[in-house]
């Protein structure tokens, strides 16, 4: 028996030792904007770093800011998808508040996971978030290059969002969520309204709480939205949201009644 675990274990060994590793996405930071090893951005500014990348298949690229090891106030880039083998890529974040500390940045790569996400480079730098207004000067060629690249890349992207059909689970996935918004909604009034018929004394205070909730989100959605249309851009969820919550109000009603014996009373 320990002579077949044995082979077992060198048979493994040896699968793992003629097993092709994959090669770790490289990256060089090349420059950076604002330049310097120790930097102060101006109010709203945003740190730049001109990256070099080699991959042996498409990858994201992040750099994110951290200071004594601990990640830092700051908003950092997403990531386009760039292609495999060798090219130019662009990272950048911005500090939150005024005097927010960096004393390196973490350059990451891969496809987003926690596990194949990993950290690939490091750049040691000081940078301190500023107050002052950005001082007006020009910008190198290499970050307005990459900046157009990323927005083209991203129209790309966009356009052929836009130009692909949806699929049947996303048509039955849009047409559900439809139904439940109509249905939350719908019985979020009708439940506590049945209630306010049928209850008596209290249980009917309580059943009419739903309806006089339901009724402020709607007005207050038609209210703002007359104000401003881009107010409430995701109204269906809040309907949605606050028709869970009348249910299960009137659900907890239902269930309260029924312990205290008050649906044989009426």
């Amino acid at each position: 028996m320990m002579r077949v675990l044995a082979m077992l274990v060198c048979m493994a060994a040896a699968m793992l030792a003629f097993h092709p590793a994959r090669a770790q996405t490289q990256v060089q930071v090349t420059d950076t904007w604002p330049a310097g090893d120790t930097v102060t951005l101006g109010q709203n500014q945003s740190f730049y770093l001109h990256l070099h990348y080699t991959s042996e298949q498409p990858v994201h690229i992040w750099a994110r800011p951290y200071f004594q090891g601990k990640p830092a106030k700051a908003g950092s880039n997403p990531s386009r998808v760039y292609p495999a083998g060798s090219g130019e890529a662009l990272g950048w974040f911005f500090l939150f508040d005024p005097g927010t500390q960096v004393d390196e940045v973490r350059i990451s790569a891969g496809d987003g996971s926690y596990n194949r996400t990993p950290v690939v480079a490091t750049y040691p730098v000081s940078i301190t978030g500023g107050d002052e207004p950005v001082q007006d000067t020009p910008q190198p060629a290499w970050l307005a290059a990459l900046r157009a690249a990323d927005k083209a890349a991203q129209d790309a992207d966009y356009h052929r969002t836009m130009n692909t059909p949806p699929s049947a689970g996303e048509i039955a996935l849009f047409n559900g969520f439809m139904l439940a918004m109509v249905a939350f909604g719908l019985l979020s009034f009708a439940w506590p309204a049945w209630g306010l018929w049928r209850w008596r004394d209290g249980w009917r205070i309580a059943a009419a709480l739903p309806i006089l909730v339901m009724g402020f989100v709607v007005l207050r959605i038609v209210v703002d939205t007359a104000r401003d249309p881009t107010s409430h851009n995701l109204w269906p969820f809040e309907i949605v949201m606050w028709g869970v919550l009348g249910c299960g109000w009137m659900m907890a009603l239902a269930l309260a009644r029924k312990l205290a014996g008050a649906g044989r009373a009426s």
